[in-house]
């Protein structure tokens, strides 16, 4: 499993219309499932898959069209990672809002899910 942590982009997303109109923080996370065994025995770049791609193709999500609810937004941005390399056999995402709009001091709000061809 190759393990991508803590990667922070500015998105609109969100039920209120402020969350619409104004950037806030989101953080993600994801965890990508492949077999790893022939770049562990070759030690190629070619036999792996490129993490900065997968960053890109995430966060391409989250700086891009309108989601109101977080469920969405990892679900599509778990179906941009597996356009990324067709070896990937699944993605685990966690994305959260480091800025909920809630009246109360929280580190962040976020979801959990799992991806898969």
């Amino acid at each position: 499993m190759l393990e991508i942590r803590g990667v922070r982009v500015m998105g609109t997303h969100g039920v209120l219309e402020a969350e619409r109109k104004n950037p806030q923080p989101f953080e993600f996370d994801l965890d990508v499932h492949f077999d790893m065994s022939s770049a562990g025995l070759s030690d190629a770049l070619h036999d792996t898959v490129d993490y900065s791609a997968l960053i890109d193709a995430a966060a391409a999500v989250v700086t891009g069209p309108w989601c109101a609810l977080l469920e969405r937004l990892a679900t599509l941005m778990g179906s941009a990672v597996l356009r990324v390399d067709k070896r990937i056999r699944s993605v685990d995402v966690v994305i959260r809002k480091l800025e909920p709009p809630v009246p109360y001091d929280i580190a962040s709000a976020g979801v959990r899910l799992t991806v898969s061809r």
